[in-house]
């Protein structure tokens, strides 16, 4: 395990750990399970949708020339038949006559407009048109949604529930995908017991594996949560080497700097390349990547402080479960807003304070409220802030003090209702 005494950017710490992005081969799934994921492939239409002809409402398929004048004019159709929705039995339609049709119903031969049922007055086998209609009103024509060769789904698209629809409808079944990326996520520290457990003196709850499982899942990967790391060191071995056989990440929390560092170099050296860097960004200025076992998976260790993990996990982690996705853009929205208080930001790096993010009412102008870092005088490493942050703030290195009213940039986390 190397430890480099330079201090990395979070551009160049981002270059590193980008270029150790491999996606899984993608996989052809139902589309009943593909919600959510991208598509490893283009799907185009084969056949015309709708593949015929058919009435947009329920009403009276016409020919529009037969009704025209309707608005100055009294008179009435002779109602000849009724086309239901699923029919296969032919109709045709003769001049100034009218057929019943259901919305859905195949449109009748010659007939070019549907007229609405609340635009007409019935006298038994009758209908008088209180208005006229243009040739194609109230119409689905034949492959009018989408034609042979459209691009249905795009590669690389998320599929949500209209591109699930639009594959049922010409008739795909299956679908390729890039699989979520696997994700295991390991708490290491002598400090931790579980969440079932009473904490003794010393100890405290095991907060990271199932905060960052929380926020791995969030990004999009299918996370495995290991729990606490423990024993000597073939335990430890073993446990991490389970993982990079089922993981195309690995995320080991509070392994980096004084004991746990040490305890678990022997470990890491045998299994692959891995270094400890310094890095110009706070919370979260310590940290571990390497590539590990035969696959050279991307593993990570991160710090033990519980809000410098998830914040070094939203700036180096979830980009690469982004990429490992086959997102083409792996970094969340960045808008401006206007910080109603100070901030303070350690010199010479970057900052990714916690905030508040609202909209005035009256000038709809983005408002920032920071949550950390402030002349309030609130420590940075509370988790606490975390439940009531919605977006990042970015301090850049240059920047020591931030006055109320500047505009900073803000960087969205996950939505909230």
């Amino acid at each position: 395990m190397d430890t480099t005494g330079q201090m990395r950017t979070v551009e160049e710490q981002m270059a590193v750990i980008t270029a150790s992005a491999m996606a899984p081969e993608p996989v052809r799934i139902a589309i009943s399970e593909a919600l959510g994921l991208r598509s490893a492939e283009q799907v185009d239409g084969t056949r015309p949708l709708p593949g015929f002809d058919q009435a947009a409402i329920d009403g009276f398929a016409i020919r529009a020339v037969d009704v025209k004048g309707a608005e100055d004019e009294i008179f009435r159709l002779p109602i000849t038949g009724e086309v239901s929705a699923g029919s296969h039995r032919p109709v045709r339609l003769q001049p100034r006559q009218a057929v019943r049709v259901q919305t859905g119903a195949p449109l009748p031969t010659l007939a070019d407009a549907v007229i609405p049922l609340d635009w007409v007055e019935l006298d038994g086998r009758r209908m008088e048109p209180l208005r006229s209609v243009v040739p194609g009103q109230f119409v689905h024509r034949k492959g009018s949604d989408v034609q042979p060769g459209d691009v249905v789904v795009e590669e690389g698209a998320v599929i949500g529930a209209a591109q699930v629809g639009l594959l049922a409808a010409v008739g795909r079944s299956k679908v390729l995908v890039y699989p979520k990326p696997r994700m295991s996520v390991i708490s290491f520290g002598p400090e931790l017991v579980d969440i079932d457990r009473e904490p003794g003196l010393g100890q405290v709850f095991d907060i990271n594996s199932y905060a960052l499982a929380a926020a791995g899942r969030e990004a999009g990967a299918d996370v495995h949560r290991i729990g606490i790391m423990s024993g000597e060191a073939r335990r430890i071995r073993d446990t991490i080497e389970g993982q990079l056989i089922r993981s195309e990440i690995v995320v080991i929390t509070g392994a980096v700097g004084g004991e746990a560092s040490e305890r678990i170099r022997e470990v890491i050296d045998e299994l692959g390349d891995m270094t400890v860097s310094r890095i110009a960004m706070h919370p979260g200025s310590v940290m571990g990547f390497g590539t590990l076992g035969q696959d050279a998976v991307p593993t990570f260790l991160l710090p033990s402080n519980p809000s410098s993990a998830l914040v070094t996990f939203e700036v180096m982690v979830r980009p690469l479960v982004q990429l490992i996705r086959g997102q083409r853009k792996s970094s969340r929205r960045i808008i401006e807003a206007r910080t109603i208080a100070s901030i303070e930001s350690a010199p010479g790096r970057r900052g990714f304070i916690r905030g508040q993010l609202m909209r005035d009412r009256d000038t709809r102008e983005f408002l920032v409220d920071p949550l950390g870092a402030s002349d309030r005088g609130e420590p940075t490493h509370l988790l606490g802030s975390h439940g009531l942050a919605n977006c990042l703030i970015l301090v850049s290195m240059e920047d020591t003090h931030i006055a109320p009213g500047q505009v900073v940039d803000v960087m969205f986390l996950n939505n909230r209702s």
